[in-house]
């Protein structure tokens, strides 16, 4: 082996193991989200309620802090199942809300807007392969602000600061998708299940918060 094609295998590996983790990526983010359609269909069928909601929120949380402890073995695929899991549980309890009311058809125009916006926004990201590193400034104060926001509406209940707050929810996982798929894109990200985890949270957030904005906006 010549010396030029030593240098050419050594260049083209960072891009072969980007590529792997996009292709893993994606796949284990297609199955989440098929895994989490299902549970929440159950948990939509079984009526569990805003007590089961917090609890499956709870617990969403606990293992995802176990998924990033396990994000390295095999045995995160298994949490991270868990994670999405009971996040897609816990949407039942809001989808009842929406459906009880006879508005179906709000939930339908939610998940096909957060489809919409994902998969233009991720392929953007992916066909331009430009680093919106930049942005993670930016989105972390607008976390904390919605945070805040979320806090203060909880005693103050204005149905127009809610309104702002899902509308600013969405402007911001709009920005995470980005964000998120940049640093696959451009190899800030490796581990193709934390990956997932956060395109997942991402997707999650956005469809709450557009079949909130739906919905207020149809009342």
């Amino acid at each position: 082996m010549d010396r030029r094609t030593m240098y050419s295998s050594a260049a083209d590996r960072p891009a072969i193991e980007i590529n792997k983790v996009l292709r893993n990526t994606y796949m284990l983010l297609a199955l989440t989200v098929a895994f989490s359609a299902v549970t929440a269909t159950f948990s939509t069928m079984l009526n569990i309620g805003f007590v089961g909601y917090f609890a499956m929120i709870i617990g969403a949380l606990i293992s995802l802090f176990i998924v990033n402890k396990k994000a390295d073995s095999a045995s995160g695929l298994i949490w991270v199942f868990v994670f999405t899991g009971l996040l897609g549980g816990a949407l039942g309890p809001i989808l009842n809300v929406y459906l009880n009311a006879g508005a179906g058809h709000i939930v339908m125009q939610a998940l096909a807007a957060t489809a919409v916006v994902f998969f233009a926004l991720s392929g953007y990201a992916l066909v331009t392969k430009k680093d919106f590193s930049f942005l993670g400034g930016f989105l972390t104060v607008g976390l904390v602000v919605v945070i805040v926001g979320m806090l203060a509406n909880l005693f103050l209940q204005i149905p127009a600061m809610s309104m702002a707050i899902s509308a600013l929810v969405v402007f911001i996982m709009s920005g995470l998708i980005l964000f998120d798929t940049s640093r696959i894109v451009n190899g800030g990200e490796t581990n193709y299940i934390r990956a997932t985890c956060s395109l997942y949270l991402n997707i999650w957030q956005l469809f709450v918060h557009m079949l909130a904005l739906l919905g207020m906006s149809e009342d």
